[in-house]
């Protein structure tokens, strides 16, 4: 009769201890253009909770405030081209809510405008589209 021990998991291989030491750089070496990534964290903390930079006091781009609830939009019209084309890039995508500074209600109607325009031939779906009869100039 054999006896069988109990199979007990192999000890891990210990963990470097985090040094000051660099990294070695990867297979390619250094991305260009620096690090990249995330800044370090300088800050947080500290009396009053308010830091001057050289002096400046720091300016925040106001929030932008979406144009069809101030116009109390209730539907976004596919045949209005040109309010369609403001939220289109150069490059006819359309743009984020993040730019234009519409609400989610409003980009929903947008984008379901600007791809019924796009399907009818009001807008072109890229700038190398040829339009037909002429259509839409940007």
């Amino acid at each position: 009769m054999t006896t069988q021990q109990p199979a007990s998991p192999a000890p891990a291989a210990p963990r470097p201890t985090p040094s000051g030491a660099p990294r070695p750089a990867g297979p390619g070496g250094p991305r260009p253009g620096g690090g990249g990534g995330r800044p370090p964290f300088r800050g947080g903390g500290g009396q009053g909770g308010f830091q001057r930079r050289r002096g400046r006091p720091r300016y925040y781009a106001r929030r932008k405030i979406c144009t069809f609830c101030v116009d109390k939009v209730k539907y976004i019209d596919y045949k209005d081209v040109g309010r369609l084309r403001r939220f289109i890039s150069d490059r006819y995508k359309m743009e984020a809510r993040r730019k234009t500074g519409v609400c989610s209600k409003h980009q929903r109607m947008l984008s379901r405008a600007i791809k019924r325009a796009r399907i009818l031939a009001l807008i072109p779906f890229s700038p190398d589209h040829k339009m037909p009869g002429g259509g839409y100039a940007a």
